[in-house]
């Protein structure tokens, strides 16, 4: 694997940049989903027959990483291209890609995703989603949270289980859910945290799908599932760069200018080594997330996995560091509305709690990767 980036990749890069200046961090985020759709950018990673770029998730975790070192990340790539669209084109039916992934890829679908249950946590072996079979199609009944977008989701790719006929045991399977599904309830969760994308927990009452409304083999598991989950801690990691390359780029400046007594405050290392050291650990995630992309990208899902989980933690992790630093290089300035860094200590929290904590990354890494007898 080349760690270097193409020159594709640096042109993307470029391009992505210009756009995230264009709209900087007061967008609105229906307009500039809809221009990146249109420019290709939501799409880079699907087929080109299906109307993307015929990319995989290494160009659309750029896309994802510069609009958010522009201050306009679009958390919404993590979930519709990312982890529905990809799982869509790698097991779903002829019908449902020639159904979806147009869409998908131009931006004028949007699908959300929901894994977490209100009981289950980070176990997903206590998801109690359940779908069984009910004449030529299925009855879903089950409850989700902290689902994002489905107020603008066209549909939404749910985790429920089955029942194996041969063992009796449950196993997880993917249902395609139209947002106006009868049974389809929502309703928002009250955060603290400013996103233009709001939280949601789903109520499915008995909800009637018809058959093709499943996503792969009814018997492909956890196959098809960390088929998304890989895809969504690399572009979660995307998400996390990105956040602190915009939070340090306004620090940096900030110390250029601002000046106290006889030279700016970025003279004095007190100020400029913990900026230069979050720039560190920023560049080292971005390798990790780079080499999980490229595994990905090149079938080694087991290999994506591990390079995955540390990207996810160490852009996390590096995320809040330089976030913190970046208000701390501002003082007070850096908790006013005009500077915008201060809505940033939330949101950089959510790169170490979601898709999945860095203790359940540890977990993984302990068990996983060190051969360490497993604690859960």
């Amino acid at each position: 694997m080349n760690a270097i980036e193409t020159q594709e990749h640096k042109d993307l890069r470029e391009a992505v940049a210009a756009l995230g200046r264009r709209h900087g961090p007061g967008f609105d985020r229906a307009t500039l989903w809809a221009e990146a759709g249109k420019l290709g950018y939501l799409g880079v990673n699907l087929p080109e027959e299906y109307g993307g770029g015929g990319g995989g998730i290494s160009e659309l975790s750029i896309v994802l990483e510069e609009s958010g070192a522009a201050g306009c990340p679009l958390l919404m790539m993590i979930v519709s291209p990312a982890i529905c669209a990809t799982v869509i084109a790698r097991f779903g039916t002829d019908e449902q890609k020639r159904q979806w992934l147009p869409g998908l890829a131009d931006g004028s679908l949007t699908m959300a995703f929901g894994i977490t249950e209100p009981d289950a946590g980070s176990n997903s072996h206590r998801i109690t989603t359940t779908a069984r079979r009910d004449g030529d199609g299925w009855t879903v009944t089950g409850r989700k949270v902290f689902v994002s977008g489905v107020d603008i989701a066209d549909a939404t790719l749910i985790v429920g289980r089955t029942e194996d006929a041969r063992t009796g045991s449950l196993k997880p399977c993917l249902f395609i859910v139209p947002r106006d599904a009868e049974g389809f309830g929502r309703s928002v969760i009250d955060m603290e945290l400013q996103a233009q994308e709001k939280q949601f927990e789903l109520v499915l009452d008995d909800v009637r799908l018809p058959a093709d409304a499943l996503v792969g083999e009814e018997d492909a598991g956890l196959l098809q599932l960390f088929a998304g989950l890989n895809p969504e801690r690399i572009m979660t990691a995307a998400f996390a760069i990105g956040m602190g390359r915009y939070a340090l780029a306004q620090a940096v400046e900030y110390a250029k200018t601002r000046q106290v007594w006889k030279a700016p405050i970025g003279a004095h290392q007190a100020v400029a080594h913990p900026l230069a050291q979050a720039h560190i650990e920023l560049e080292l995630a971005k390798l990790m997330m780079q080499k999980a992309a490229a595994l990905y990208d090149a079938g080694d899902d087991i290999g994506a996995g591990e390079a995955a989980n540390m990207a996810k933690y160490a852009a996390g992790e590096a995320c809040v560091k330089a976030v913190d630093q970046a208000v701390h290089t501002l003082g007070g300035n850096g908790l006013t509305r005009e500077y915008g860094l201060a809505k940033l200590i939330a949101a950089a929290r959510v790169a170490r709690i979601a898709p999945v904590s860095r203790e359940m990354i540890l977990n993984y890494v302990s068990h996983q990767s060190l051969g360490l007898p497993k604690s859960y």
